[in-house]
């Protein structure tokens, strides 16, 4: 990462109490553009995010913001926070990234609606099959892997199937053949 010097526009050291949470132990501000950050406001959002959580989940080395950047170094309960001004290749890069973000969600979104639309063909395809199976039924007895297999489901797919026939009163169980059950229509 290259910076200058004149990018570190403030410091400050936040300080763990078991009781009272992450406070300022330490600050100091090396230019003289002030209101940037009230550190006293920011220190318990900086620290959580910075040190919150188990040791074994990722923490953030450095968050950026619209106008700033902060680079964070932890040491023991303690957090040394550097605050920095962006160059412009920050503000480029950041642009970049927006535009790849926006093709990222336009792909998705039609992804999503791709998968909606065959939901409802698969509704469609079983709402068919209900209609059809106590049709098929009608005067003779198959067994559910008869079913299954000219319909092309798997097995909870077609016992599914079944189960609502069955509670809607369109198909019965007719008798049993070795562990299949025979189904016809009412």
């Amino acid at each position: 990462m290259n910076f200058t010097e004149n990018e570190i526009f403030g410091a400050a050291l936040i300080g763990f109490d078991m009781i009272d949470g992450p406070f300022i132990k330490w600050k100091k501000e090396f230019d003289d553009i002030k209101n940037s950050v009230n550190l006293n406001d920011f220190a318990m959002n900086f620290y959580l995010a910075f040190r919150g959580g188990n040791e074994s989940v990722k923490k953030p080395r450095a968050i950026l913001y619209d106008k700033f950047y902060i680079v964070a170094f932890p040491r023991d309960l303690e957090l040394c926070c550097l605050f920095m001004r962006p160059k412009n290749l920050i503000d480029n890069n950041i642009k970049q990234l927006n535009k790849i973000a926006s093709k990222i969600i336009t792909e998705m979104k039609m992804n999503v609606e791709e998968n909606e639309k065959d939901e409802d063909s698969d509704e469609n395809t079983i709402d068919e099959i209900k209609r059809l199976i106590p049709n098929l039924l009608n005067g003779t007895k198959m067994t559910t892997p008869e079913l299954r297999r000219y319909f092309k489901l798997s097995n909870s797919q077609i016992w599914k199937i079944m189960s609502d026939l069955e509670n809607s009163k369109k198909i019965k169980r007719a008798e049993k053949k070795g562990r299949s059950i025979l189904w016809t229509a009412i």
